[in-house]
Parts: C-alpha cells; structure tokens; sequence
C-alpha cells in the first residue's frame, strides 16, 4: 500500500504531522497517554495533523478490547484525531515492498543463519564480556552462493563506520558509533515485516514530521534512521520524552499508579480535565502555572520545554487538581457522572426531581470531594430511606441530652414561616442561647438526626436541601428513637 492510499495521511513537508501509535496488548496507561497528549498538543499548537496508528501487528498479544480501551480513553481525554484510525497491519504488503526495494539497493541483504548459528555466536558473546552484534557471514555474500531450500531472513546492512547523530528536542545532541549498530531483520523467514521497519514505513507513507515518544525508543532512532537515509526520505524530528517514574524515583509501576485511564475514570473518580491538566505537567512546565486550561496548553506547549530527568507521579497531586476542577465543574455535569455512584450505593434509581436536588447540592457537597467517589458518598444522606441508620460516631452524638435538644429544635423550625438556610440557622442559634450551651452541641447531634454521619456539609445548608417535610421527619425519628 502507498502513501497516497492512505486518504490524505501524507501532507505537505511544510505542515507539522504527529503520531501516537500505541500496542494494543493492554490499557491505555498513564505513560502511553501523556505521549499521546504531547503529540497532540504540539500538532494543534503548530495547526497541523495528529494522527493515531494502532500497531496491531503482534496478532497473538493484540486484543479488541484493548484497542477499545485506547480509543475510548483518548476520547474521554478529548484527544481527536484526523482522518481515520490506521491500523499497521493493514500495511504489511507495503513493509515487504520496501525491504525488498532496501534489498535491490544493496542497502540489505538475506541472512540464512541458523538458530544453532546464532545461539553459539550470541554464547561467544557472553563468554567474551562484549555486547552481542550480528556478524553475519552473509552480509557480502552474492545470491548464487544462497544455500538451496534454506528458509532466510532479510536484515538491513547498518553502517560500520563513523557515527549517527540524532539533534533530538528534547535530549539534544545525541551520538552513537555506528558500529554500535547491529544489522537487525527487516523481514522474518515468514515473510512478515519486523516493528523497526513498519514503524519506519508508516511513518513516512503518513507524512509524520515530528516522532514524539519515550526516551525508552531513543536506541531505536538510530536504527530507523538508517532505513530513512538508505531510502533517501526525508529525517523526521525527533523529540524522545523522559519516562515517567513513581514518587520513589523507580519505574512506574501499578503499584505507583500506572493504572489505565479508564481506571481513573471508572473507579478512582477522576474527570479528564484533571487528569489532562496533570499529565501537561508531568514533565512539561509554563512558569509556576499549575492550573493550565487546555486552550493555553494548545498555545503555550512547545517541546523545549519538557524537562530532560524522568518526572516522579504524584497522586496527591493529581487529586489537588481534580478537587479543583469538581469545584469549578458544571453542578448538572456533575450528577449526570454521579448518579450511577449514587444508585449503586441505594440501590435504587435516582428520577429527575432527584437529580435536580443531586445537582443543587453541588455547591455544598464539592467544597469537601477530591474525587466522584466522595462526590457520590457524601451525596448520600439526601436520599437514605427514613429513619437513617447512623454510623458510629453520628450514634454517639445523641447521646445524653441530644434527644432533648432535638425536640426543642424540632419545635423551633416546625414554627418558621420561611425555610432557608438562613433562618433556620438563627432558630437553631436561639435554642442554644435558650439553653446556654454553645451552637456546636446543638449543631452536632442535628447533623447525625438530618444525615446519619458525624460529618457533612454545613447543617443550615442540609436543612434548605431537604426541606421543611423532610428535615422534620429524620428530627422526630430521632427524638423518639430509643437508645442502643
């Protein structure tokens, strides 16, 4: 298949074309995602292409679900993509049609090196101490000398002298003595085309200018790059992101966080802008500013910018940006992604005239959430059936007296006119004048008769979202409630 097949991929040298072009052998995680989104900030910023290519070409690891779980989670992170999903299986003939063309070039050659053959030399190699190449008696052999019925490889001839200097974005200046280089297989004795030369192929047949991706691949450019030169396409830049690391400077792990996005999204509570807004960070910086809205990403991000150490994954810090954007976060949008947190922990179904009251709620509920999951639970008490089962401390709040205020505050707003927050407050303040005791000890044991817990939002804020019927309900059941 040829570049121009590819429904417009290639465009012209002059416009910026990116790529994310992940595995799909597993999630989405949070490595493959911050790479995803710096390829597509730096495409948007510049107003060129951001491409996706599914590198689908290891049939046994790859999976439906996991190209799902990637296509969702780019989605979910609002990382669209132009044109269609590409997928590099698709392409195999096309890898074929360039090793051979490598091939007729003189540029690579057919290995018929046995398994035995390889598994001694590889032996030699450990024996002697050195780093193991690839030194293949093939290499300057002629066609006729090819052994008869012997199944063979195709590898690149990689260059012995001199060196191949990568100007990388991000790394900067980075050589590597080409005899360093090994003469790596381009087509397996099957037929099939390797990763190192798929990836190169596509990206060029995609018209990609700009590779960005982990610093993991930085051994891989020098490699791909001989495949560019020998071809005579033009160099793509370069621009090799440090990995990220757990906050104990090792490898992110799971145990670090290095979970999938979709595990952030259905289970940790996390809202995308957070966790966009996070990863922008992790490794990239615009002065001191924390809080970036994705328009300002778009228009600030530059890959000079993106620091050259591995950057460490905090959780805390990610859960201070996510209690941020659930404050300033649209109250509706808000229970439409609750309300199923909430259903499942009632279990029962919210209706509309639930959902208003879930929503209005938000003011007051979003001040003590870093995540939807605390969203949803401290949502709880407005809609628990009557008479509310308490937790223990909210249990030990009636101890004593509390009954007896109760009943005394149950008298006092059973005579309000006006139901607010406001005026609840002040009758509530004048039974504890009445009986010279602070507003705490009054305050306290109604938050455990109006929610079933010792901590909630404000109790006057309780009492105007349940409303006069309801709020006098839960304060009766517990002033006739007998003690445990």
């Amino acid at each position: 298949m040829t570049c121009a097949s590819l429904e417009k991929a290639c465009v012209s040298a002059s416009q910026v074309v990116t790529r994310f072009a992940p595995s799909p052998t597993g999630f989405l995680h949070i490595g493959g995602a911050r790479t995803a989104l710096f390829n597509w900030l730096y495409a948007r910023h510049h107003g060129g292409r951001f491409l996706l290519r599914i590198e689908d070409t290891d049939k046994a690891r790859s999976t439906q679900a996991a190209i799902d779980a990637i296509l969702d989670g780019m989605s979910w992170l609002g990382l669209d993509w132009d044109g269609e999903t590409y997928f590099q299986s698709h392409f195999a003939e096309r890898h074929a049609e360039v090793a051979h063309q490598l091939l007729e070039a003189g540029h690579a050659y057919r290995c018929y090196m046995t398994g035995e053959e390889l598994a001694a030399a590889r032996a030699d190699a450990e024996r002697e101490r050195r780093p193991f190449r690839i030194q293949s008696p093939w290499r300057e052999r002629g066609a006729g000398e090819a052994p008869a019925d012997q199944p063979c490889v195709i590898r690149l001839k990689a260059p012995r002298e001199g060196e191949t200097v990568i100007e990388d974005q991000v790394q900067g200046r980075v050589a590597v003595q080409n005899a360093e280089l090994d003469d790596f297989i381009l087509l397996r004795s099957d037929g099939s085309p390797t990763y190192m030369l798929a990836v190169v192929v596509d990206d060029h047949d995609m018209g990609v200018t700009h590779v960005v991706r982990g610093d993991d691949h930085l051994n891989n450019a020098f490699r791909q790059l001989v495949i560019v030169r020998a071809m005579g396409w033009p160099e793509p830049v370069y621009g090799h992101v440090p990995l990220i690391h757990g906050p104990d400077g090792a490898k992110l792990s799971k145990r670090h966080g290095a979970l999938g996005v979709e595990t952030y999204r259905d289970e940790l509570g996390i809202l995308p802008e957070a966790l966009f807004n996070y990863l922008l960070r992790l490794g990239w910086g615009h002065g001191d500013d924390e809080i970036i809205a994705r328009d300002d990403a778009v228009s600030w991000f530059d890959l000079g910018h993106v620091g050259r150490s591995p950057s460490r994954f905090d959780t805390k810090k990610l859960e201070h940006l996510n209690a941020h954007y659930i404050r300033a976060a649209d109250p509706y949008r808000l229970a439409s992604l609750i309300d199923h947190k909430v259903e499942g922990a009632l279990r029962r179904g919210l209706d509309a005239r639930d959902i208003d009251l879930l929503a209005r709620a938000m003011p007051q509920l979003t001040p003590r959430a870093k995540d939807l999951n605390e969203l949803a639970d401290g949502a709880l008490f407005l809609f628990r059936p009557r008479p509310l089962d308490m937790d223990e401390k909210a249990s030990s709040l009636l101890d004593g007296d509390a009954r007896d205020l109760l009943a005394l505050v149950h008298d006092a707003l059973g005579r309000l006119e006006t139901w607010d927050a406001e005026t609840s407050e002040q009758a509530v303040r004048e039974v504890a004048e009445a009986r010279a005791v602070k507003l705490g000890q009054v305050a306290q044991p109604l938050r455990a008769a109006l929610t079933g817990r010792a901590t909630s939002p404000g109790i006057f804020d309780v009492l105007a979202l349940l409303g006069r019927e309801e709020s006098l309900a839960r304060i009766a059941d517990q002033m006739t409630r007998k003690e445990n």
